[in-house]
């Protein structure tokens, strides 16, 4: 792997959640535990329907008294207008903020340079914000919520390079971490089948939430029936929201992809051909994080 290396994702932005209500607000809102997410504690979560398909999914992690969601910066204006609904009487504040920047570092030697260990979540004060590993996956390195100017400055003094957006995004892809609504459809996407178990986004011991009974269910009875994960693709690449086929019949949909390598929803039941190779084309890669997925026949 390349030397730590970092990059801003201006795809990227902040949403504040304030007020002495705020983690009891976001706790019957959100799939994963919000009295997990502290200064040293990031968590991963997604906002669902009432029927349990994803709306939006964020990073937490709470700084200067609030609850930071690091969430999609096109759709972050939707994420406030869904929590304001319900919001009621709950003593909180939602507030975007854009001085602050998101800047993912990459790489070898990325976590000591921080001062982290590699463990999903970890966080500690970087930069008059946070660095913190992403809680996702461990290997795609940490994230910097913080001043861009602030953040960079950091870094480099650190000693890293800035890098490539595209070399973060091929390592995202073959990690089988989505980004936002690039892999995610709103309102139809289901958490289990997105990956959301193994990259750490639900917590199955925490209470009620919304969707939290066609999650549960869909885990408990078995229905989950596709998978989101990386492929390699060999030759013209398939739009975003293409079918897959494979010996003529649906096999999966494209979504976002990066040269040869991408992420499709693809039916379990043609993982086995799909793992094999057997699709002209396109060959299924289960990421280390779903190695059960590659016992699939």
């Amino acid at each position: 792997m390349a030397r730590a290396s970092f990059v801003a994702l201006p795809q990227r932005g902040i949403l504040a959640v304030g007020g002495p209500d705020r983690r009891s607000f976001l706790q019957g809102l959100v799939s994963n535990d919000v009295e997990k997410v502290s200064a040293e504690q990031a968590r991963y979560a997604a906002l669902l329907t009432a029927q349990g398909r994803y709306l939006h999914d964020f990073i937490m992690i709470e700084l200067d008294e609030a609850i930071l969601l690091d969430a999609e910066a096109a759709r972050l204006s939707d994420l406030k207008r869904r929590l304001s609904i319900y919001r009621l009487r709950a003593r909180v504040t939602l507030e975007q903020r854009p001085e602050l920047a998101v800047v993912a570092v990459f790489g070898e030697g990325t976590l000591a340079a921080l001062g982290l260990a590699a463990e999903p979540g970890q966080a500690r004060p970087f930069a008059e914000g946070a660095a913190l590993v992403d809680p996702r996956h461990a290997a795609l390195g940490a994230r910097i919520v913080a001043g861009r100017d602030s953040a960079e400055r950091a870094l480099a003094e650190a000693g890293l390079a800035v890098g490539e957006f595209a070399d973060w995004d091929r390592l995202r892809l073959s990690l089988g971490v989505p980004d936002g609504s690039r892999d995610l459809v709103p309102e139809k996407s289901i958490l289990l089948e997105s990956g959301f178990d193994e990259l750490n986004g639900i917590d199955w011991q925490k209470g009620c939430y919304i969707g939290q009974e066609l999650t549960a269910r869909t885990k408990y009875r078995g229905l989950v029936k596709k998978r989101l994960m990386p492929v390699r693709i060999d030759g013209p690449l398939p739009a975003p929201g293409a079918i897959l086929t494979l010996n003529g019949q649906e096999a999966g949909e494209m979504r976002s992809n990066r040269g040869d390598i991408g992420l499709a929803l693809l039916r379990i039941d043609r993982l086995g051909e799909l793992i094999d190779g057997n699709a002209t084309g396109l060959v299924a890669l289960p990421p280390s994080s779903m190695p059960h997925l590659g016992e699939a026949s």
